[in-house]
């Protein structure tokens, strides 16, 4: 469905990196874990996760969006964003997209997983699984390159802090000397931390190739179960 929205704000979360609220002329229903296309031309849609949850987001879309000036297809979209903002235009979506939401029914534990502004994909899930007090016990791996990068890290212990079934673990390639985290390839800590993943609900968000890396490496070393895993790259590859 194609929907008018208004540009709300514009707020930077870290180096090359926007948070973008968005207000649609209409209501948007979707689920957590979906995305919306931002349509930059007749054949020229762009996918970005909806960081928001549908049971709270007051009408509203946001959407975390890594736009280093290298890469033009999301770079693009944030100028355009910057242009409706400040001409009180709009821009426009098409939404809701993706099959990855989660499984509200499932009763199994959840392991997110999120490699840099993936982390709007998992976020979704996260907020909607508190605000409908699932009990399901939810682990939660964020990779990036340094630590600038997990720009909700404090939110995110916070809320570890207040819910005992809620377990955050940060990851970064590049440590400094007081960093207390893992060190390396999120994947890698996954596998690590964990003997098997058979009962786990997985979802993932991040570039193709660690999705695709994630499903190969679970399934043969850890017994995860493909059809128990999730992303919208799998959609694709």
């Amino acid at each position: 469905m194609t929907i008018q929205c208004k540009v709300k704000s514009i707020q930077p979360l870290a180096c090359n990196t926007y948070q973008i609220l968005l207000h649609p002329e209409s209501p948007v229903n979707f689920k957590a874990g979906q995305y919306l296309m931002v349509v930059m031309g007749e054949k020229d849609k762009r996918p970005f996760s909806i960081a928001s949850s549908p049971c709270r987001h007051q009408g509203e879309l946001e959407l975390h969006i890594g736009a280093a000036e290298h890469n033009a297809y999301a770079h693009e979209v944030v100028e355009s964003m910057k242009a409706a903002l400040a001409s009180d235009g709009e821009i426009t979506i098409d939404a809701p997209h993706g099959d990855a939401w989660v499984q509200e029914q499932s009763e199994r534990p959840l392991l997110l997983i999120a490699g840099g502004t993936g982390f709007s994909y998992v976020r979704s899930i996260l907020d909607h699984c508190i605000a409908q007090n699932f009990s399901n016990e939810i682990y939660l791996y964020w990779g990036g390159r340094d630590e600038c990068q997990l720009y909700a890290k404090q939110e995110l212990e916070q809320i570890a802090q207040q819910n005992s079934h809620v377990h955050f673990i940060p990851v970064i390639e590049h440590a400094e000397k007081d960093w207390q985290g893992k060190v390396g390839n999120v994947l890698q800590a996954v596998e690590q931390d964990f003997e098997s993943l058979a009962e786990y609900d997985i979802y993932i968000a991040g570039r193709f190739e660690m999705a695709g890396a994630a499903r190969e490496l679970f399934t043969l070393n850890k017994g995860a179960q493909a059809e128990r895993m999730y992303a919208d790259a799998y959609a694709f590859i």
